[in-house]
């Protein structure tokens, strides 16, 4: 199959069955494709759309995001993991107002040089918005291509990935850039599906060496494993009189960066010392609740909350650097999902 032929069975086959009522695909501007971008990274589709509608009523232009304080942001992005994508937005919409006077910079490399931005996502603005012809090579594209030409190795090694952009920047055509952009990512999502692609349906089928191998799902090849590492924490969830949580924020950097959090340690012995450092004879009730596990893509966390109950609250209630979180009227905070999954826990 030639070139021309392989993009001209991809949009044929996007004129026909591709997804053309996405929120994003409606009143396109480079602002609006680029917050779906960041939010459709590792992230599906049915999941993002309720996060990027509530997000865009709430900052309707990029400068209305760089306005916002970032812990408006991140309480939007509650739920949607990977939290530095939110708060590279944020400094992506910064630096776009500081240093661009609130435009887009109308090239892939100033794209890409951009707080959160890499070539792919660059190639998605600039192709879907701004009509420039860009490759892009997001994980549906590299899974559509890996199984096309039967790809070997890991696509995140540097040599394969080189080779790919190859593919990828051969085969973009020199017309309809956003259909043809669209399309590839469609045809990921829908068709060539990670464990049970349609391969009956799928227009490139007579030509892909994946379907010919037998093997389809095999392409791409895994990234090679290795054993999650365990680590533990003790979450001092600090309950005062009148039912407020302790609350602080974490390091903008590491996990969670920016989020707020109970206080932690790294021992249950710890997490009581602590306890009673702070708090002494106001605590009430010290009890330790059921562990559970919560996984990041580099190793296993095991939470260990510990729930502390106060008989009055705190002199320092008003001290710089926390926050008294009122599960009744709950503020705008951007918080870690066991945190917030522990908040609602029964008593």
């Amino acid at each position: 199959m030639t070139n021309t032929a392989f993009s001209t069975s991809v949009l044929n086959w996007y004129h026909q069955h591709g997804r053309k009522h996405l929120p994003w695909q409606q009143d396109i501007t480079p602002y609006r494709v680029w917050v779906s971008e960041i939010m459709l990274q590792q992230t599906q589709v049915t999941t993002v759309i309720p996060y990027y509608l509530r997000f865009m009523e709430r900052f309707p232009t990029v400068q209305a995001l760089a306005a916002a304080e970032q812990d408006e942001v991140l309480h939007l992005w509650t739920g949607l993991g990977y939290y530095a994508r939110g708060r590279n937005l944020h400094a992506c919409a910064k630096a776009i107002v500081e240093q661009h006077g609130g435009e887009f910079p109308r090239s892939v490399d100033a794209l890409a040089d951009l707080p959160g931005i890499g070539r792919s996502t660059a190639g998605a603005i600039a192709s879907i918005s701004m009509g420039i012809r860009a490759p892009i090579l997001d994980g549906n594209v590299k899974r559509v291509l890996a199984r096309f030409y039967a790809v070997d190795g890991w696509p995140g090694s540097p040599a394969v990935q080189k080779d790919m952009w190859d593919i990828a920047e051969r085969l973009t055509p020199a017309h309809s850039f956003r259909e043809y952009t669209q399309a590839m990512m469609d045809m990921g999502a829908t068709l060539c599906t990670r464990s049970k692609p349609a391969c009956g349906i799928c227009p490139l089928q007579p030509d892909c060496q994946g379907y010919a191998s037998g093997k389809p799902t095999q392409f791409p090849h895994s990234k090679p494993k290795a054993d999650k590492p365990e680590k533990h924490t003790w979450m001092l969830m600090v309950r005062n009189r009148d039912g407020h949580w302790l609350l602080q924020p974490r390091p903008q950097t590491g996990i969670w960066g920016g989020l707020w959090s109970f206080p932690e340690a790294d021992s249950e012995e710890q997490a009581q010392q602590q306890a009673q450092l702070r708090f002494g004879t106001q605590i009430d009730q010290l009890e330790s609740l059921g562990s559970f596990r919560h996984t990041f893509s580099h190793y296993h966390l095991h939470i260990h909350p510990l729930r502390i109950s106060l008989n009055s609250n705190p002199l320092q209630i008003g001290e710089a650097g926390v926050h008294w979180y009122n599960p009744e009227q709950p503020s705008e905070l951007g918080l870690a999902a066991p945190v917030k999954k522990l908040l609602h826990l029964p008593d």
